[in-house]
C-alpha cells in the first residue's frame, strides 16, 4: 500500500501543480485582455526620442494607449491582484481542476455551482500568476502589444 501511494502521490501533486500554473495563466491573459479592452481606442500615447535633431525635428511617434509597453507594464504590476476574483472547479470525471472567475466584470449573476471559493485559492493562483507575470514578462508584452488572435493558447500551451 505505501509503495502504490509512494508512486501515486508525486504524480498527483504534479498534476494539481500544472493545473494551477495552467489556469493561472489563462487568468492573467484573460484579464490582461478585459483591461485592455476597456482602454479608449483613440487614446495614443507619445513614444520614441525626446531629443532635438540637429534639424530642429524631433523622433517622435503617437501609438494607441491600450497596447503600448507602458500600459502593459503597469497592467502586469496590479493584475494579479484580480485572482482574488476566482475559485477553483472540478472536473468530475477527470479530476482535473480549471480556475473560473466567480465575480464577474460586468455585474451579470455567475453560475457558482461545483466551484471552491476560499483564501488558499486565491492565494494560490496570485501566486502562480506573479510567478508567470515575471517569468514570461518579455513573452506577454511581446504578444499583447499586437491584437492576436489565440492569445491564450499560444503563451499558455506553446511558451509556458
Amino acid at each position: 500500500l505505501s509503495l502504490a501511494l509512494a508512486v501515486l502521490l508525486p504524480t498527483a501533486g504534479a498534476r494539481r501543480s500544472q493545473d494551477l500554473h495552467c489556469g493561472a495563466c489563462r487568468a492573467l491573459v484573460d484579464e490582461l485582455e478585459w483591461e485592455i479592452a476597456q482602454v479608449d481606442p483613440r487614446k495614443t500615447i507619445q513614444m520614441g526620442s525626446f531629443r532635438i535633431n540637429p534639424d530642429g525635428s524631433q523622433s517622435v511617434v503617437e501609438v494607441p494607449y491600450a497596447r503600448s509597453e507602458a500600459h502593459l507594464t503597469e497592467l502586469l504590476e496590479r493584475v494579479c491582484e484580480q485572482m482574488k476574483d476566482y475559485g477553483e472547479k472540478v472536473e468530475p470525471s477527470t479530476h482535473r481542476k480549471s480556475y473560473v472567475r466567480v465575480v464577474s466584470h460586468d455585474g451579470t449573476r455567475m453560475d457558482l455551482s461545483g466551484v471552491r471559493i476560499d483564501g488558499d485559492v486565491a492565494a494560490s493562483l496570485k501566486f502562480a500568476c506573479e510567478s508567470i507575470a515575471e517569468e514570461y514578462e518579455d513573452e506577454l508584452l511581446e504578444l499583447l502589444s499586437h491584437e492576436t488572435e489565440n492569445a491564450k493558447d499560444r503563451l499558455c500551451s506553446k511558451r509556458t
